[in-house]
């Protein structure tokens, strides 16, 4: 004969039961949103619906909104786009694309050619990319968000934001446009993250490789360059 419950103990099993429940479908959910493109991270983060992102460059007034930007965002995955969190940022990083006379879409294709795993080097599958690329022109693509770790700086991806800058020959040098466009947005992100002028660095002086050509085997103009941001800088702070 089956033991007749009172009201007390049939409170508590039903409670139970929906706690059951409930916990079920909170498993459910959280696992849904890793498999769906988040991953773990996102939910260590606290960010179950993706990295929540910064301001574009395009939706800053002032100043730098002269820049050319058009955000073509990279399709998550794990050779050129992780999704890894950028919590800090320290340094922007300088680069030179290696691929004289190709332009910005070219450059920002490859980078999203590499989703598939199919691209190697040495045997090994390539990881690389670039939160920024400059064109020939000048124009800017947004390959990865600001709070998103790119692979482009080694050892520096964790804490710093990359610009990549095509040029139209072998000596690395970029045309007027192209500097111009990256002396503006190279100061736009000092700006925004308080960086100074010695953080502002090239991949050489991260791995020692020679990238970008011009500015490492012209040390005078790197330096000409880092004082013409903190010219724009200041600048831009007069006509506030």
């Amino acid at each position: 004969m089956r033991k007749r419950l009172t009201k007390a103990q049939y409170r508590r099993k039903k409670k139970r039961k929906r706690l059951l429940v409930f916990s079920t479908l909170v498993l459910l959910f959280v696992t849904g949103v890793c498999l769906l493109g988040g991953g773990i991270n996102t939910i260590i983060n606290g960010e179950l619906f993706g990295p929540k992102s910064k301001p574009t460059l395009k939706m800053v007034e002032g100043f730098y909104d002269k820049l050319n930007i058009e955000e073509m965002l990279l399709t998550p995955n794990e050779y050129s786009r992780p999704q890894t969190a950028l919590n800090k940022v320290n340094g922007v990083v300088i680069h030179y694309t290696a691929n004289p006379g190709t332009d910005a879409l070219a450059n920002r294709n490859y980078f999203e050619g590499l989703k598939d795993g199919k691209t190697y080097s040495n045997g090994n599958y390539i990881y690389t990319s670039s939160n920024f690329i400059i064109g020939l022109n000048g124009d800017i693509i947004q390959c990865i968000p600001l709070n998103e770790v790119a692979y482009a700086s080694n050892g520096r991806n964790e804490d710093t934001i990359s610009i990549e800058v095509c040029h139209p020959d072998e000596t690395g040098k970029f045309t007027d446009k192209s500097y111009k466009s990256l002396v503006k947005l190279t100061a736009w992100i000092c700006s925004e993250y308080n960086l100074k002028k010695d953080e502002i660095i090239r991949h050489y002086d991260v791995t020692g490789k020679i990238c970008p050509k011009y500015f490492v085997e012209n040390e005078e103009e790197w330096e000409q360059f880092k004082d013409d941001v903190f010219k724009v800088i200041e600048e831009n702070a007069k006509n506030k």
